[in-house]
């Protein structure tokens, strides 16, 4: 049997190629190594940890958010292993989702690591080592990212054994709460278990490399986040690197002693933790896909691809963590619909410019488009508008004033170029900044859009009239 398309890797971005790609009426197979559909997204990763994010927040809510609206409860406690079912819970509900598209659409899978084997063949090494070759007259890669290994001092990687030293997975898994968690790297994976865990009654420290957290985010939306979190209770270590993680002790009274420097070699120090959680990144999962022995290209560990996902090798295509751009899971399931379309005689695209990226804390941050920072290095005059929570009748009924909206505008079109949001439900309010940059918007096309009142997303209306210095409640 000849299949139209196989795609290797069932996360966000393979597994809504594949439903597209039936849709459009191609025969498609799925090839995936693990035991369950959704790779780390649905298992490890985003759901998971938005579940466990959600949780926390409700037992913090309940002692210290409630009393202030008139609510009076006993002192919440901790059930961390209902907390963990819930997890559970969410992560099956996710991964049987699919696994029912899948039959809905008749798409066949096949459990086992997927490897190209000349034109038009992959071939599937089953747990029980049983092997079959499959024939295809297309194949995506679609296999994703793995934890980026962390090195000390001497060169040497640091073992991550998912009980004293954690990667994302073990961090989601935890039996017991910790007393003291380090935290390698501010990024949006550090700041969101991290936040999962100070809620619970964690002291969290975060050691990073750079001298501002959230690298890539607006310098300005990160300060003003940085603060938030140091007044939640965390502490930043920055311009810092780890040279070391030693364990003292043993059992139970094991604990790991984690050493650092600042970035300049000045000063050093150590600080014990209960746990360590090594958040400094993603890599893409190329390995024993047969790239070498099947001629792909690669860049920098990354799949080289054109302008319609095509890897210099005819007949195999590549989208997600494993190609250029952003490790995002919409970004994969963007370009997972695009491919499908192609493979279908349409025209798939993706507007890279236009793809959202969200942090999951209280508040939120989320962001859209180019920062401030991009726009001056990039020789672009624009006029920034700005507009405070504090300001917004709905976060003041809400107790939720923190944080701000940031709309950057081309200054000679006013056509929206960014928008930058930290704040409460930061995360859904960035669509409407994503559909308006969408089809070319401009602030005032979205100061003149009628808003409901009384809502946070009137903020962003602000904030769009602010870019003319015209904002109403300022």
């Amino acid at each position: 049997m000849t299949y139209d398309l196989i795609v290797i890797g069932s996360g966000p971005g393979g597994y809504v190629c594949a439903i597209r790609a039936a849709q459009l009426g191609l025969k498609t197979a799925v090839v995936e190594k693990d035991s369950t559909f959704g790779g780390t997204c649905l298992n490890v990763g985003c759901i998971p940890s938005k579940a466990l994010l959600h949780a926390s927040h409700m037992f913090e809510e309940a002692a210290h958010g409630l009393a202030p609206l008139g609510v009076i409860v006993d002192p919440p406690r901790l059930d961390l292993s209902a907390m963990m079912k819930h997890k559970d819970d969410t992560v099956g509900a996710n991964v049987n989702g699919v696994a029912f598209l899948f039959r809905k659409h008749k798409i066949e899978s096949f459990r086992g690591v997927g490897r190209l084997k000349g034109a038009g063949r992959v071939e599937v090494v089953g747990a029980d080592g049983a092997v079959q070759t499959l024939e295809t007259k297309n194949i995506v890669l679609a296999t994703g990212s793995a934890v980026a290994p962390l090195r000390d001092a001497s060169g040497a990687e640091i073992a991550i054994d998912e009980k004293l030293i954690l990667s994302s997975t073990g961090a989601l898994a935890l039996a017991k709460t910790p007393k003291r968690l380090v935290v390698v790297g501010a990024g949006v994976i550090g700041l969101e278990l991290g936040s999962v865990w100070r809620r619970l009654g964690t002291e969290v420290i975060a050691i990073e490399y750079l001298d501002r957290i959230l690298p890539g985010f607006d310098l300005e939306i990160a300060a003003r986040f940085q603060k938030i979190l140091e007044k939640q209770g965390f502490d930043f270590r920055l311009a810092s690197k780890v040279t070391g993680v030693r364990r003292e002790g043993t059992g139970k009274a094991e604990r790991a002693v984690v050493s650092f420097s600042s970035v300049d070699g000045a000063t050093s120090d150590t600080v014990e933790a209960d746990a360590v959680l090594i958040a400094t990144g993603r890599i893409p999962f190329t390995q024993g896909l047969g790239l070498e022995d099947a001629g792909v290209a690669l860049e920098r560990g990354r799949i080289v691809i054109d302008e319609r996902f095509a890897t210099n090798v005819p007949g195999v295509y590549a989208i997600g963590d494993v190609v250029r751009g952003p490790m995002l899971a919409h970004k994969a399931e963007d370009e997972g619909i695009a491919v499908a379309e192609i493979l279908a005689g349409q025209a798939g695209h993706v507007n890279y410019g236009v793809i959202p990226s969200v942090v999951y804390t209280m508040p939120e941050v989320a962001a859209v488009g180019i920062t401030e920072e991009e726009a001056k290095s990039g020789g672009i005059e624009v006029a920034i508008g700005k507009f405070p929570f504090t300001a917004n009748g709905r976060a003041r009924a809400m107790r939720a004033t923190d944080g701000f909206v940031k709309i950057i505008a081309d200054a000679a079109t006013d056509r929206v170029l960014g928008v930058h949001i930290v704040g409460a439900a930061a995360g859904e309010l960035i669509a409407e900044a994503a559909v308006l940059m969408e089809f070319s918007g401009s602030a005032e096309d979205l100061a003149r859009t009628c808003h409901a009142h009384p809502t946070l997303s009137e903020a962003i209306r602000e904030a769009a009239f602010a870019v003319a210095k015209r904002a109403i409640h300022m």
